[in-house]
């Protein structure tokens, strides 16, 4: 092989090189465990007489067994209704809350600009487990200073940890910690507008009002797209919330969430066969609603681009 033919391969293979070690971890650490997931959800332990002695317990060929018993299983359609109840507020509400923050600090005469970003991200830089903690003690009523101050005003106190309030407690948390990120996605759209844009609309006579609602927000529908993406695949993945808070209330089961219910049959009842089914399920259904809602907000740019 001539010097020439060897720098071109070398040149040629490059690429791949540097690709290796990412596709080496994601090997391993992404398409292993899902593989043996899978693998997991297909088969099921046979136990024979009292389950003592070497060959008691035999693992056998499930085929789709455990998924019928998933989706059958009463316990999961609960938990898909609570995930459903909390996405319904926490998406619109957070997401809402960072376009608003977001448009908010793009103006011109926003003082603090810096400080306030930094105020609104931190609570996203906080780990969800230890924000719950926080929330959770401010939801008792016997160390609540909130409670407290309702108290010596005369004012009823709701108890949030049980009930309908129950949502509200747990989509507070979310929101209260996810804003922030959503808040940074959009704004750095908003920065990236040319000048002119603005400049423009001010030349038309249009105030700052009409400049959000017709300019800013249409372009940046895209982030838009990508933080509600984001947050459905964040819903449906509920779990540090409501398993913190789980002690600190008998309204919230060991099966409030289907990743709860995932957790509990893998640990709770040593039943890692089921708990992969249910695990494949919940990821099936992920990226079932994740690609029809891309397709869907493609559809209407191409519709929107056609006009």
């Amino acid at each position: 092989m001539t010097s020439a033919r060897r720098k071109t391969y070398g040149v040629k293979g490059a690429p791949y090189l540097f690709l290796l070690p990412a596709t080496v971890l994601f090997a391993l650490f992404f398409a292993l465990p899902i593989g043996y997931a899978v693998w997991l959800s297909l088969h099921k332990v046979e136990v024979k007489g009292l389950g003592l002695g070497k060959g008691a317990r035999e693992e056998t060929w499930a085929g789709l067994g455990n998924y019928t018993d998933a989706l059958t299983d009463p316990e999961l359609l609960d938990g898909a209704l609570h995930v459903l109840g909390y996405g319904v507020i926490v998406v619109p509400v957070m997401l809402g809350l960072a376009l608003l923050f977001a448009l908010m600090l793009d103006t011109e005469r926003v003082r603090l600009a810096p400080f306030t970003r930094l105020a609104i991200f931190l609570p996203y830089a906080i780990p969800g487990v230890i924000a719950a903690l926080l929330w959770g003690f401010l939801y008792l009523p016997d160390v609540s200073p909130f409670y407290f101050v309702l108290d010596k005003l005369g004012m009823p106190q709701p108890d949030l940890l049980d009930g309908g309030p129950l949502y509200i407690a747990l989509s507070n948390i979310a929101v209260w910690g996810g804003t922030g990120f959503n808040m940074i996605v959009i704004y750095t759209s908003l920065r990236a507008i040319p000048a002119e844009v603005y400049e423009a609309a001010k030349l038309d006579g249009c105030s700052q009002l009409q400049v959000a609602l017709r300019i800013k927000i249409p372009m940046v529908a895209p982030s838009l797209v990508l933080t509600f993406f984001f947050s459905i695949i964040a819903t449906l993945q509920v779990f540090s919330e409501p398993t913190t808070l789980k002690p600190l209330t008998n309204s919230i089961s060991t099966t409030w969430s289907p990743l709860m219910k995932v957790y509990q049959d893998a640990f709770g009842k040593a039943d890692t066969y089921s708990a992969a089914a249910t695990a494949v399920i919940i990821a099936v259904a992920t990226l079932v609603l994740s690609f029809g809602f891309l397709r869907a907000a493609n559809s209407r740019n191409r519709q929107e681009e056609a006009r």
